[in-house]
């Protein structure tokens, strides 16, 4: 399940989704984000299947790397979808013990599920198609016109590029380190929970110690290099909006009214609004 995580990772294709500028893509997943919350009927979460599988088709990455990144949250897209269905009042539909299925239940359980499902693949897509240097760039440069952080822009961009470029390595050493105990004869497969709980500890003592030491390692490496972030760092890539990124972001907004424009449809699909 380790190897499943796909966010952080950056897989190049030279697609001309990787073309384009980072800011771009941020600002389009920003957007998207916001927009699956306003989402309220399975007419606007089929058009968002369309436009991501469209997205995941010009970006050349494969179909099965990307399901990889949702099969790490089966268990948490499992745990919503049965407290939403069982917890939500409304019309019976049907009974299991002391335990009741509604038809709200059942939609909005659906509407969870898709809505994590689609918040992972969209946000994958971000960082598999932007480089770590390319996506804090793009990063520090949105965080500028946000009051009350554009004086921590930079140091901000930096925190959350370099958290996202560990989370593939944390994840390594996590496995890791589980095949090392296992060796021993730890057991993390049996047992109820408070068990199992108790046999992370030999896996979360060492992981914190092995990403201190990581940490401390990179703070050295770029004092040695005499690392100076702010208003005078220098960079060798210039960002610069081209053709590509004026015609994708007003697609961008033609989508984002789209999906908007899909509230307001009152035909009901499976579920009535």
């Amino acid at each position: 399940m380790l190897k499943d995580v796909t966010i952080g990772q950056y897989y190049p294709t030279g697609s001309v989704i990787h073309k384009l500028d980072p800011r771009t893509k941020i600002l389009f997943t920003t957007a998207f984000v916001v927009m699956l919350f306003f989402l309220n009927n399975l007419w606007g979460y089929l058009a968002t299947f369309v436009i991501l599988a469209t997205i995941t088709l010009l970006s050349k990455i494969p179909v099965g790397y990307i399901i990889r990144g949702i099969k790490g949250l089966v268990l948490i897209i499992m745990l919503t979808v049965v407290l939403n269905l069982f917890m939500t009042p409304g019309t019976v539909v049907a009974t299991l013990g002391p335990l009741t299925v509604t038809l709200e239940g059942l939609k909005v359980a659906t509407y969870m599920a898709l809505r994590l499902i689609f918040l992972v693949v969209g946000t994958s897509i971000m960082t598999l198609t932007t480089s770590p240097i390319d996506l804090t760039d793009g990063m520090e440069w949105c965080m500028r016109y946000i009051p009350f952080v554009r004086r921590y822009a930079h140091e901000l961009a930096m925190m959350m590029s370099i958290a996202l470029r560990f989370i593939p390595t944390l994840m390594e050493e996590t496995e890791r380190i589980m095949k090392a105990q296992k060796a021993r004869g730890a057991n993390f497969e049996t047992g109820n929970i408070i068990s199992r709980a108790k046999n992370l500890i030999p896996i979360l003592i060492p992981l914190f110690i092995s990403a201190f030491r990581r940490a401390d390692e990179l703070a050295t490496a770029m004092e040695a290099r005499c690392y100076r972030g702010g208003e005078n760092r220098t960079r060798m890539k210039q960002l610069a909006f081209e053709f590509r990124d004026g015609a994708s972001l007003v697609l961008m907004f033609v989508m984002i009214v789209g999906l908007y424009l899909t509230t307001w449809i009152q035909i009901p699909l499976l579920f009535p609004v």
